[in-house]
């Protein structure tokens, strides 16, 4: 979900684990020389959503490497599959209170922009379905980076 944390938490996770760190959204941007808003804007979330799954089956394809998905990547059949077959999926859940606090000013998410909380809430319960079909999911709401990252090691331990 977006403001879950997902890259905060993935780059740090990928140096303490020495692996490869990949931003689905940053990889996006960077390809197209625009933020993902203005590729919402100007290309429409379709050719975003294409991008999207194109960029995140290359990056599921490598190994050892940490990879921070967008916020509705996971709701993606063909990408969730390809995760299925090929990696270990955690859920970032986080209060919608505190999602949308960390969300609120952020031009960057298109989904949100000059929306409410109840939009958040919306977005959030129609996604968590999807999202409760990761391998994990971490409760996050009450836990530090460290604690997030110490859960996720231990997971990728007993792998």
């Amino acid at each position: 979900m977006m403001g879950s944390g997902k890259t905060t938490i993935g780059k740090s996770l990928s140096q303490r684990l020495n692996m490869q760190f990949a931003d689905i959204d940053d990889i996006i941007e960077k390809k197209n020389g625009l933020s993902i808003s203005a590729i919402f804007e100007q290309r429409g979330e379709k050719t975003f959503r294409q991008e999207e799954e194109e960029e995140s089956k290359n990056a599921i394809k490598k190994s050892n490497i940490i990879i921070a998905l967008g916020g509705g990547a996971f709701i993606n059949e063909n990408i969730r599959d390809e995760i299925k077959k090929n990696s270990v999926s955690i859920w970032l859940d986080l209060d919608v209170e505190i999602l949308y606090k960390r969300v609120n000013l952020s031009q960057k998410r298109p989904l949100l922009k000059n929306s409410s909380k109840e939009n958040l809430k919306k977005i959030y319960n129609d996604r968590k379905r999807i999202y409760s079909l990761a391998d994990f999911k971490i409760q996050c709401t009450l836990k530090n980076k460290d604690q997030i990252i110490n859960e996720i090691v231990k997971i990728y331990a007993s792998r």
